[in-house]
C-alpha cells in the first residue's frame, strides 16, 4: 500500500485554484458574484460539472433523495464507513463564489490527489454536496444534511413554497430526473460517516484581524427562528385619535423594544437579529393593521437560548398599544461542541502547515451541525476579507485558501488511514 504521508504536500494547490474559478463561473454575475438558488438551473448545472469530475477521476457518483451528490474513492475494505469531506454549491441570491463551495472543492481536491498519486487507503473517501444549505429560496435551509442526519422529516421539506409558489418537492423531482438522464446511480437511503469534515471561509473578521491563514472550529452556535405576528385596527390616519388607536406598527415598536431589553444583559456571544419587518395595508395614509417580522436569535449556550425563549414567549403573551400578538417559532436548531479527539487531530493538522491556528466557534450555521448528531464531526475555516460573506464582495486569499485545503488534507489521510480511530468505531 503506497504511504499517505505526505497528501497535504502532493495537493496540486493550481489545480485546486482553478477549480474554484470554474465552478465561479456556472451562475456567475456581472461584474462579481454568483446566484445559485437552490434546486435551480444553475444548482443543477453545478452538481453536473462536479459529477463529471468525480467521473473523470474514477469515482462513483450517487445522489440520493434530497439531491444529496457524492463522488465515492472505495477502500481497501469497502465495508469501512466511508470518510465524509464536504459543504455546499447553492447560494444566496447575490452572493460570493465562496460561501460553501470551497469546502466541496477541497474535498474534490483531496479525492483528486489521492487518485492521481495512486494512494491506497482502508477506509473508503466521499465528496457530497448537501442541497439547499442557504434556504434563500427555500427555508429553511441545510434541507439536504438535516434530512441525512435525521433532524428533518422528507413530508416537511418538500412541501415548503418558495416566494413564486414553487413547491421544493416538484424542483427536486426536475433535479432527480435531471441526475438520472445524465446516468448517474441512485442511492436512496442515508449511511452513518466514520467522520464529517467541512472546511469554510470564516464569514467573520477574526482570522483576518489575526493574520492568520486557517482556523479550527470547536463548535456552532443554535439557532432559534421566529416569525412574529402583531395584530391592530386599520383605520383613517387623520381622523383617528391618538387614544382610540390600535395600531400594529406602534404594537410592534413596543414589542421589540421588550424583545431587546430581554437580551441586553447577555453576553457578547449573543446574536439578535431582526431581518424581515413589514405592515399591513401598507398605505400611507392607513393606520397598519397587522405587523410581521422575523427574529433570528443565535448563542452557543442552549441553556441561554431556553431562557430567551420562554421570555419571548411570555412577552408575546402581552397585549402591546391594544394589539394581540402571535409567535411562531419556525426553526430551532441546538449548538453542537465538536469532539475533542477530531478537534485535536484538526490541531495538529492545521499545525503542519502554519504555525497557529485559533479555535472558534462557528457564529453561521453550518450542515456540519446537522451532521454532529450522526458521527463525529468538526469544522475548519479560512478567512475572508472584512468578514463579508453572502454579497458580491466576498473574498479569500488564494495563498490563505491554499494552505487551509493542505490542512484538509492532513486531517484526511490521519482518518482514512486508521481502521479505527480513538474517536469513532465503525457501524
Amino acid at each position: 500500500m503506497t504511504q499517505i504521508a505526505h497528501l497535504h504536500e502532493a495537493l496540486d494547490g493550481q489545480r485546486f485554484w482553478d477549480d474554484v474559478q470554474a465552478l465561479a463561473t456556472i451562475g456567475g454575475l456581472e461584474p462579481k458574484g454568483i446566484r445559485r438558488l437552490a434546486l435551480d438551473a444553475r444548482d443543477n448545472q453545478a452538481r453536473l460539472w462536479l459529477a463529471e469530475q468525480g467521473r473523470a477521476l474514477g469515482c462513483q457518483v450517487y445522489y440520493d433523495a434530497l439531491g444529496n451528490l457524492f463522488l465515492r474513492r472505495e477502500g481497501q475494505d469497502p465495508s469501512l464507513a466511508p470518510l465524509l469531506i464536504g459543504s455546499h454549491m447553492d447560494s444566496q441570491p447575490e452572493a460570493g463564489a465562496h460561501d460553501g463551495a470551497l469546502g466541496v472543492l477541497a474535498g474534490l481536491a483531496v479525492l483528486r490527489t489521492l487518485q492521481e498519486q495512486g494512494i491506497e487507503h482502508p477506509r473508503p473517501l466521499e465528496i457530497v454536496a448537501w442541497t439547499n444549505e442557504e434556504g434563500a429560496r427555500f427555508a429553511p435551509g441545510a434541507s439536504g444534511s438535516s434530512w441525512f442526519a435525521g433532524q428533518r422529516d422528507y413530508a416537511g421539506i418538500v412541501a415548503a413554497l418558495d416566494g413564486e409558489g414553487v413547491r421544493f418537492g416538484d424542483a427536486l423531482q426536475a433535479c432527480l430526473s435531471l441526475l438520472e438522464e445524465n446516468g448517474l446511480e441512485y442511492r436512496p437511503a442515508p449511511f452513518v460517516p466514520h467522520a464529517f469534515l467541512e472546511l469554510h471561509i470564516e464569514q467573520g473578521p477574526v482570522l483576518e484581524q489575526l493574520g492568520k491563514p486557517v482556523g479550527v472550529v470547536s463548535g456552532i452556535q443554535g439557532v432559534n427562528w421566529y416569525r412574529i405576528q402583531v395584530d391592530g385596527v386599520a383605520n383613517h390616519a387623520g381622523t383617528t385619535p391618538r387614544l382610540a388607536r390600535r395600531d400594529a406598527f406602534d404594537g410592534a415598536h413596543e414589542l421589540v423594544t421588550a424583545l431587546k431589553a430581554a437580551t441586553h444583559d447577555q453576553d457578547e456571544d449573543l446574536r439578535f437579529t431582526i431581518g424581515k419587518f413589514s405592515v399591513w395595508p401598507d398605505a400611507v395614509n392607513t393606520i397598519a393593521q397587522r405587523a410581521t417580522f422575523t427574529i433570528d436569535l443565535r448563542h452557543p449556550d442552549a441553556q441561554v437560548l431556553a431562557a430567551l425563549d420562554r421570555q419571548f414567549h411570555a412577552l408575546a403573551e402581552q397585549q402591546w398599544s391594544g394589539c394581540d400578538v402571535t409567535l411562531e417559532v419556525t426553526s430551532r436548531v441546538a449548538p453542537v461542541a465538536f469532539p475533542e479527539p477530531l478537534l485535536a487531530v484538526l490541531r495538529e493538522s492545521a499545525g503542519s502547515v502554519c504555525a497557529e491556528a485559533p479555535e472558534l466557534v462557528s457564529g453561521a450555521f453550518h450542515d456540519a451541525i446537522h451532521l454532529a448528531h450522526v458521527c463525529p464531526t468538526a469544522m475548519l475555516f479560512t478567512p475572508c476579507r472584512a468578514g463579508i460573506s453572502h454579497h458580491p464582495d466576498e473574498h479569500i486569499e488564494r495563498q490563505d485558501a491554499d494552505i487551509a485545503v493542505r490542512a484538509l488534507a492532513h486531517a484526511a489521510e490521519t482518518l482514512l488511514i486508521t481502521r479505527n480511530n480513538a474517536h469513532d468505531s465503525d457501524h
